[in-house]
């Protein structure tokens, strides 16, 4: 749904996923997107992460698969990302991940769009890489702040949401959203103030000791502690 969502999970899944090319496409890279758009195209195999930028208007040989991980924010707008696969006369399939307090949009969906969907039964075994990505974040800050923004972003595009009586942001288990992005603790914003999580445990570390991989950006960021200091 986000910019941010799309850049953290984009790199999580590079160092998750090995020997498959994953690449990343979003509106603000403008002078990038057109070359990572013709390199994709060319693969014989990979994963494309991105936002609505790539919903119409595109053509991308024999996609298997359209996952959305974010319920679109409008019903045409699904309509038109499951239109990136199964292509003059390819077979194809489209997946939309919702809560269970979500599924009466699968009857608006239904009446809305004219386009009937089935489910699919949870997979069994699924391995749990949360673990993984909080090690990540704790050896990266840019892992961290990746994910602290992509999940401020993702909630501030759940609350704008088209659908406001389906997809209520008054009932999103923040704790366990806070768990999926492997958030090392809860970030600081308006639609979190006052709130209570037993059922989030912060890191104990204090994470303005994490430094960036990147020595440059850790060089800059100590200069900046020092200056406030």
């Amino acid at each position: 749904s986000t910019c941010a969502c799309v850049e953290y999970y984009g790199k999580a899944l590079e160092s998750l996923i090995k020997q498959v090319k994953i690449m990343s496409i979003h509106g603000k890279m403008k002078h990038k997107r057109n070359r990572i758009f013709t390199e994709f195209r060319k693969l014989p195999g990979g994963i494309l992460v991105c936002t609505d930028v790539m919903a119409r208007g595109i053509d991308i040989p024999e996609v298997h698969w359209v996952l959305q991980y974010d319920p679109p924010s409008s019903a045409s707008a699904f309509v038109h990302r499951c239109g990136r696969t199964a292509r003059i006369g390819h077979e194809g399939s489209a997946l939309v991940f919702l809560l269970p307090m979500e599924e009466s949009y699968v009857n608006f969906l239904s009446i809305n769009q004219k386009c009937p969907m089935q489910e699919m039964k949870p997979q069994t075994n699924v391995l749990d890489l949360l673990p993984k990505l909080k090690s990540m974040a704790l050896a990266d800050r840019a892992v961290f702040e990746r994910g602290m923004k992509a999940f401020v972003s993702y909630v501030q595009a759940y609350a704008k949401h088209e659908c406001n009586l389906i997809f209520r942001i008054k009932d999103l288990d923040f704790a366990s959203l806070a768990r999926g992005f492997a958030l090392l603790k809860m970030p600081k914003m308006p639609e979190l103030r006052g709130k209570c999580f037993p059922d989030f445990t912060p890191v104990t570390v204090n994470t303005d000791s994490i430094s960036f991989k990147d020595k440059n950006r850790e060089k800059q960021r100590q200069k900046k502690l020092e200056e406030q200091r």
